[in-house]
């Protein structure tokens, strides 16, 4: 499928770490989603971060998780993983080839066109050779029951907690303490963002974006807090490292999109910025295009892995 044409300079949507006015982000397995329903974001923006991303998640959670993976119950016939709000499936075209043996994807999001693209380009063979197979499931993420990944080995997800509720988290976490998996969940926005060269402005576009993250109740910057309590308390070990975004020249029509994106989050929190925000942007975007301007979004990536017992650690 074509992508759509969009104005020079337009914000994609979806663009930015923030969600589109009036979008609820829920976590339902559910396959009754409205055929109508507006997708959550654009194809062309998640293809703009996916490097970005594959180069911000934390490969120091790999081998605890390699090891736990490789005394499931049952691996021999092959693991079965669920990539929760997959878009296009850059998660799995970075999990899967790092992790070895038969795996067989469960692809979920609400947006059939991004999961058109997700099982189409997704990888086919594991990090030794073996099978990689996908299937793809439509509905929203929410009110999961804790039996909603019986027979999972993985639960994974890529920049889903921060737009999720405390409530969701916890139902995310006692679903894969049913389940008895881990879960390996990147890029949860961190709510620290520095540019260079600095401006005065930085800082109070930084806080009005994570106050507009946390509007309607969703955690925002911190998810990553809520999500290691909730899986602690469901007797998971926790770690969390950090993967934040490095950008430079070469990211330049990433960083763009992305300034576009914190900018309008934040003026639409605090519309007294309206005016400042606007000479910012355009100064940020002409250092952006003239490849002065570097910026590191800080995210973390959290890794929960079950107790063996289902004991508290």
């Amino acid at each position: 499928m074509p992508a759509p044409h969009r104005t020079p300079g337009a914000v994609i949507p979806g663009a930015g770490p923030a969600a589109r006015p009036g979008e609820r982000p829920t976590v339902r397995l559910r396959e009754d989603a409205p055929a109508d329903e507006p997708p959550r974001y654009a194809p062309e923006w998640l293809r703009l971060r996916e490097d970005a991303d594959a180069a911000a998640r934390s490969a120091d959670l790999l081998d605890p998780l390699r090891i736990r993976l490789a005394n499931l119950p049952g691996r021999g016939r092959g693991l079965v993983v669920h990539d929760l709000g997959c878009g296009t499936g850059s998660m799995g075209r970075w999990l899967a080839p790092r992790l070895d043996g038969a795996q067989h994807w469960v692809l979920h999001d609400r947006d059939p066109y991004l999961l058109h693209f997700a099982a189409a380009g997704s990888p086919r063979a594991a990090a030794d050779g073996s099978a990689v197979t996908v299937e793809t499931r439509r509905g929203d993420l929410a009110r999961l029951t804790p039996d909603a990944f019986d027979g999972a080995g993985l639960v994974t997800a890529s920049a889903l907690l921060d737009v999720l509720t405390r409530e969701e988290v916890g139902a995310l976490a006692e679903a894969c303490a049913g389940a008895g998996c881990p879960a390996l969940l990147t890029l949860s926005v961190a709510g620290r963002v520095e540019l260079a060269p600095a401006d005065p402005l930085d800082a109070l576009i930084t806080a009005a974006f994570n106050d507009h993250q946390r509007r309607t109740g969703l955690l925002g910057p911190d998810a990553m807090n809520a999500a290691g309590e909730a899986f602690a308390e469901h007797g998971a070990s926790v770690r969390v490292r950090p993967s934040p975004w490095l950008l430079g020249p070469a990211e330049a029509e990433l960083t763009a999109q992305w300034l576009r994106g914190w900018v309008g989050a934040a003026v639409e929190q605090r519309p007294a910025l309206r005016d400042p925000a606007r000479e910012y942007l355009t100064a940020r975007l002409a250092e952006c295009a003239a490849g002065e301007l570097r910026v590191t979004v800080h995210h973390s990536d959290l890794l929960a892995l079950p107790h063996p017992d289902g004991a508290a650690s």
